[in-house]
């Protein structure tokens, strides 16, 4: 049953955004994946779930196919074309983090229509979801909070005994598996349809394919944690393709866009959502990938191919904290050696980024207002206090390390700091002498940082506390001033580390961003599919409301009216001007 929303009192009990730099989390997540890391491959959902649902390959095209026109099922939702001959979609990935963002958002989506700089957008027969649904762990708790209550309360369900609404369909991200998936499946995989508000869930698999009309269609991937496709998720879409028609067209969704991540060792996203792309082309010679989707990057970013019509779109503005544009390169070679099972050789070689229709580059936010974004890591520690005071309680160990031990302290910090440093900055981008030099200087700044620390709290104390006569308040009272004082100087050099690898060396963009918690510049893609040509509208949300400005919504505003709605209104705007693909 869904949950009564609160008044506004209850209503600022509800989550903000999520503090990654919290020990407590990292320490969790840390469990976490390494748990799945251990044992994922042993208990992998994707195959019991196949294993489960033994249904033979016209069943499997039924389901892909049962929101068509015609197909005599009143209880179900029907895909009816407009006034026009056109159906609308909507897409929006990385969406369950911080109550007010979701919400935002979640509430542009259930309205029937949207009126957007002089553009008239029906609301979405389906909504698909594009990954991470909640952040930053996958429980009961966090699903509810995060993702049912505030999609519930943005679309009241109209009658909860009717199958019939809007289908859902989501597809699982990273943090939907930290739990092995198992409250993913729960949910949307259930066999009485989840209600979502006024939308129904109708998927029986983590990954699937819709028909949206005769020449469309729309595949979703589930690539695990390790940019793997089980064998009987190649059969699931090797069924697919075969009734697919010859002209047929899709838009592939994946969990990651791959093209983004092309520098980074090992990652194989691009590759898993090639290998998909090359079944359906080799099944069907005449079928095309006309548009690829993908959340898991929380901004927008738009690049076209070396083809002149297909479109890689990263769309990751659910409600997650905003991740940076300045690094988006101008283009991305595609370019790989043949193994022959790959949609992308010989078909497409580079990708360019997109303009937006008025001289500036296809980006979400601007590259500017990304820079400017970054200089708030200069306050990393007042953004990130209980981390900062672990740095700063490694600083005191360094001292009593100094005073302890029989060799000078400074000789041994080095070593350990670069240590910490390269398995923290190696996890995140590899090896290589970049990491390796990046990881000395941390070292070598955190060493003068803890003697300068250790220097400013010795003076102080010199000066003006005298606590010999209680040794053990002295004690105490010298690592509390190294705590503080330490914490302030290393959050704040670690704030600057992120400040200056982001900006000129290509390295931790998620870590610079993840530590502010930005929650602006929130977006999904409403696209509406006329024949041959889909045309994709990416609605924006720059600002989101503080918890303090919503009101519940007595006066019953919207179509339909949501629980809650913002004092100021929300200004929803193109993020730049419609583009099409055929």
């Amino acid at each position: 049953m869904p949950t009564a929303p609160p008044d506004l009192k209850g209503l600022s009990k509800y989550p903000t955004m999520t503090g990654w730099f919290s020990p407590v989390l990292l320490l969790r997540l840390m469990w976490r994946v390494i748990l799945l890391d251990l044992f994922g491959q042993y208990a992998d959902r994707r195959l019991i779930v196949a294993a489960l649902d033994t249904v033979p390959p016209e069943e499997l095209v039924a389901r892909a196919q049962q929101f068509l026109p015609g197909k005599d099922n009143e209880q179900l939702w029907t895909l009816e074309p407009d006034g026009e001959g056109a159906i609308w979609i909507d897409f929006v990935a990385d969406l369950g983090d911080g109550f007010d963002a979701t919400y935002a958002i979640a509430s542009l989506l259930a309205q029937e229509k949207l009126s957007i700089d002089g553009h008239d957008l029906k609301r979405g027969q389906m909504l698909f979801m594009g990954g991470d649904e909640v952040y930053p762990r996958a429980t009961s708790e966090t699903y509810r909070k995060q993702l049912r209550d505030p999609y519930e309360w943005a679309f009241p369900d109209p009658n909860l005994r009717l199958v019939k609404g809007p289908p859902v369909y989501a597809l699982p991200g990273n943090h939907d598996w930290y739990d092995g998936l198992v409250v993913f499946l729960s949910l949307f995989c259930r066999k009485d349809h989840l209600h979502l508000g006024g939308w129904r869930s109708h998927q029986r698999r983590s990954y699937f394919a819709v028909q949206l009309t005769d020449n469309w269609w729309i595949w979703a991937i589930d690539a695990q944690l390790d940019d793997d496709v089980d064998q009987p998720q190649k059969e699931y879409f090797l069924e697919i393709a075969k009734a697919m028609p010859d002209n047929a067209k899709i838009i592939l969704c994946g969990p990651e866009p791959g093209w983004l991540y092309t520098g980074q060792a090992g990652n194989k996203a691009l590759s898993v959502m090639s290998y998909i792309g090359w079944i359906a082309l080799n099944q069907r010679r005449g079928l095309t990938v006309s548009l690829v989707l993908s959340g898991d990057t929380h901004h927008y970013s738009r690049y076209v191919a070396d083809d002149g019509n297909t479109q890689f779109v990263t769309s990751g503005g659910g409600g997650a904290f905003l991740h940076p544009t300045h690094q988006v390169e101008a283009s991305v070679d595609l370019n790989r050696p043949d193994d022959g099972y790959s949609w992308l050789n010989g078909h497409i070689k580079k990708l360019t980024l997109a303009t937006d229709g008025q001289g500036g580059e296809a980006v979400y936010p601007s590259k500017t207002e990304s820079l400017s974004m970054l200089a708030g890591n200069f306050a990393f520690a007042a953004y990130n206090p209980p981390f900062a005071m672990v740095l700063g309680g490694l600083y005191w160990l360094v001292a009593l390390a100094g005073r302890l031990l029989p060799v000078d302290i400074y000789y041994i910090a080095p070593v350990l700091f670069f240590a910490g440093f390269w398995g923290y900055t190696s996890k995140q981008e590899g090896g290589g002498a970049k990491t390796m030099l990046v990881s000395a200087a941390n070292a070598l700044l955190h060493c003068l940082g803890a003697a300068a620390t250790t220097d400013i709290v010795s003076r102080f104390n010199a000066r003006f506390v005298d606590l010999g006569a209680w040794p053990r308040l002295s004690f105490c009272l010298y690592g509390a001033e190294m705590i503080v004082v330490g914490g302030v100087i290393a959050g704040t050099l670690f704030g600057v580390y992120l400040y200056g690898t982001s900006r000129w060396l290509n390295m931790n963009h998620n870590d610079a961003f993840s530590s502010m918690r930005r929650d602006t510049h929130r977006h999904f893609l409403r696209l509406r599919i006329q024949n041959d040509k889909v045309t994709v509208f990416p609605v924006g949300l720059t600002n989101i409301p503080l918890r303090k400005d919503w009101r519940l919504n007595e006066a019953n505003l919207g179509t339909p009216p949501p629980a809650y709605v913002p004092v100021p209104a929300l200004a929803p705007h193109l993020i730049e001007q419609p583009y099409s693909v055929s």
